[in-house]
């Protein structure tokens, strides 16, 4: 059972003490570390978790997805979470508090943090990162993880306030995350479906779609699935070692979505899928073929 967001326990350390970190960074240049050496040198009793630095460089919607399913698990403290292309331009660097306090997300205003925000019950403040002293001085704007997010994160380990880190600004301003919402619609060969989206696809090839189980109950064992001019069927199952040696099965994922899978393989290699590609679900039949596939052009 999945723990209650933002939950105290008497054996939990104080909020401020949890810094978790999301970027685009990756590990190849010395970014990750450079903010972590400067959270630590700030807050060396801060506990830093990455939750990752794999989102794809200035994919905002995916790491702003990326986020959102892992705030239930994150603990109490301050989230900074960077997928930033407007790097040093007008876009505002901001503080969004939620849950009574009990956690603090800090990133840019450009839709990133709304999809969490969200899921951790709304945003009931928020602050624009205005007070430069807090700030380190640099000769350029563009490592604003380094100079502005890591010393205010910092700050707030060793228990500074959020009235201290800027100016205040309206809930109601800030830019709202972009969360694909599946669909009914036509399509033009196969009548009435649920349109619907990859929302991600993970190391192993999984395609999770932006839809539940509730979305396809009442489609039956098996799903019918269009892409572009594909059409392949996937039983509906409970784990990868239950589909079909070779088929397409739709599981259940470990966040509760639907996900097109190969038992130890990549549906996203077999269905030459990619996140935010478009698919069509429908009901399927049991007789309808699970090893055959006309693979679209590679993109």
């Amino acid at each position: 059972m999945q723990r209650q967001l933002w939950s105290h326990t008497q054996y939990r350390e104080p909020m401020t003490h949890h810094i978790s970190l999301l970027t685009d960074y990756g590990l190849n240049d010395e970014f990750v570390g450079v903010v972590k050496s400067v959270i630590s040198d700030i807050s060396p009793t801060a506990r830093v978790v990455d939750l990752t630095h794999g989102v794809k460089p200035f994919d905002v919607r995916g790491g702003s997805l990326a986020l959102a399913r892992a705030i239930q698990y994150v603990p109490d403290g301050v989230i900074m979470a960077i997928v930033d292309p407007g790097v040093g331009s007008t876009r505002r660097a901001i503080a969004v508090e939620v849950a009574q306090g009990r956690g603090v997300f800090l990133g840019p205003d450009n839709g990133l943090l709304g999809p969490a925000v969200a899921l951790a019950g709304g945003a009931e403040r928020s602050f624009e990162l205005t007070n430069t002293a807090l700030h380190l001085h640099s000769n350029g704007a563009t490592f604003a993880g380094r100079d502005v997010f890591a010393p205010v994160a910092a700050f707030l380990a060793n228990g500074g306030t959020l009235e201290e880190v800027g100016r205040e600004i309206d809930v109601a301003s800030l830019m709202p995350g972009l969360i694909p919402i599946p669909t009914v619609e036509n399509h033009p060969t196969h009548g009435e479906g649920l349109h619907c989206e990859v929302a991600w696809v993970d190391v192993f090839g999984n395609c999770q779609l932006n839809i539940g189980p509730d979305d396809v109950a009442h489609m039956g064992d098996v799903l019918r699935v269009v892409i572009g001019d594909d059409v392949r069927s996937a039983r509906r199952v409970t784990h990868f070692a239950e589909i079909d040696g070779g088929a397409i099965g739709a599981v259940v994922d470990s966040y509760g979505m639907i996900a097109l899978a190969i038992d130890r393989g990549s549906a996203a290699e077999a269905l030459r899928l990619e996140e935010g590609d478009e698919v069509f679900v429908f009901e399927g039949h049991s007789e309808v073929s699970t090893s055959s596939v006309t693979l679209r052009s590679t993109k």
